[in-house]
């Protein structure tokens, strides 16, 4: 009989190392890798008008117009693949470094499970993706990581059996629904309790100033739009002409004069306002794994049995990716037809592999 959350591989799968010149896995803890994931980290945009050109760059740069290329024939793509090859190709590699440990499956939503699109209202994902996460969700615990605010991820989602963190994991909710392997948190005393953290729950005031702020600064832009994610704030401008970029900077920084104690960070054409606070979607990721029971990854009780997977697009999950690098144990996953720096240790070009993967670890762990 399968154990529930475990993974069923052949003796002879490859255990650590696949083909190819870079390749490693289970990845380094520090090394090469450490630098460039350190690099990742310190990625914040400046609100100094001395440095306004420079984060109309960063703009630029974090929403690239990708030329359409040969995979085949691209040296940098052969290059990156070999860095972060197919979780789908290199599927055995990846199960057999999970045999006899409990998968935790982390899912971003926004181009992970759903693509990205104009208008971000629109971003709903198919039956059969969501079908796929159900069958995932019914044999390991399962959780969407998402900037989106909680109850606004959850419509798109529709699953009460999963964990979600909303606001980049600032607003953590255990399942609603009975799941056949995994149940509610207990308290030392064997009480039960519910999955629930709000560490940004005294800057909510604040934050709701700012988006009245914001979204009248913004309103005379056309294409731009504010988000109000609960704990953060998003200001989409993947549908500003992109010679209005900087006038959708410059009233960012405007509004953000007045408000010290929030910070910005940037994702895929989306300015992110946050609280200046050390939670990101790696910390929810640590906290969700505490909660389950396993090592929350900060090195004080590293060798349990759990093999986090996580899956994402963005440059905020960089932070679980590097969660993931300092455990020594768990595979990340970057989402993305074109290279870019990254601390995940394989990819995946779109939502429909993600799906794919999905697919297979269900019948992986039903064999």
């Amino acid at each position: 009989m399968t154990k529930h959350g475990a993974v069923v591989v052949p003796e002879d799968a490859v255990v650590a190392v696949a083909a190819g010149r870079h390749f490693s896995f289970p990845p380094p803890r520090t090394a090469g890798a450490g630098d460039l994931c350190k690099k990742l980290a310190a990625q914040q945009i400046d609100l100094g008008a001395a440095v306004m050109g420079s984060w109309l760059d960063s703009m630029k740069a974090s929403s690239p117009r990708h030329r359409l290329m040969a995979p085949a024939v691209d040296a940098e793509h052969d290059e990156w693949m070999e860095k972060h090859p197919s979780a789908l190709g290199r599927f055995e590699a990846v199960a057999a470094a999970a045999k006899g440990k409990r998968i935790v499956v982390f899912l971003d939503y926004d181009g992970t499970l759903s693509p990205i699109v104009e208008d971000p209202d629109r971003a709903v994902m198919t039956d059969e993706m969501r079908d796929a996460v159900r069958g995932v969700a019914a044999r390991f615990p399962t959780a969407i990581v998402s900037g989106r605010c909680l109850d606004k991820v959850f419509s798109f989602v529709r699953l009460e059996e999963l964990y979600y963190a909303g606001s980049h994991g600032m607003d953590i909710q255990g399942p609603t629904a009975a799941s056949t392997h995994h149940g509610p948190t207990t308290t030392p005393k064997g009480e039960e309790e519910s999955v629930l953290c709000q560490p940004a729950r005294e800057f909510l005031p604040m934050i709701g100033e700012a988006y009245a702020a914001l979204a009248a600064k913004v309103e005379a832009i056309p294409g731009a739009k504010v988000e109000n994610n609960k704990f953060c704030l998003s200001v989409h401008f993947r549908c500003v002409d992109e010679r209005r970029w900087g006038a959708v900077a410059e009233q960012v920084r405007a509004v953000l004069r007045d408000y010290p104690r929030l910070r910005l960070t940037q994702g895929r054409k989306v300015l992110e306002i946050r609280p200046t606070i050390k939670w990101d979607k790696g910390e929810a990721l640590r906290f969700l794994l505490s909660a389950l029971g396993f090592s929350s990854g900060d090195g004080a009780n590293d060798g349990d049995d759990a093999f986090p997977i996580y899956i994402g697009d963005d440059r905020t999950d960089e932070d679980a990716f590097r969660v993931l690098r300092a455990r020594g144990q768990g595979a990340g996953i970057l989402v993305s037809r074109f290279p870019k720096d990254t601390c995940a240790s394989f990819s995946l070009r779109d939502p429909s592999e993600v799906k794919d993967f999905l697919r297979k670890l269900v019948t992986c762990a039903a064999a």
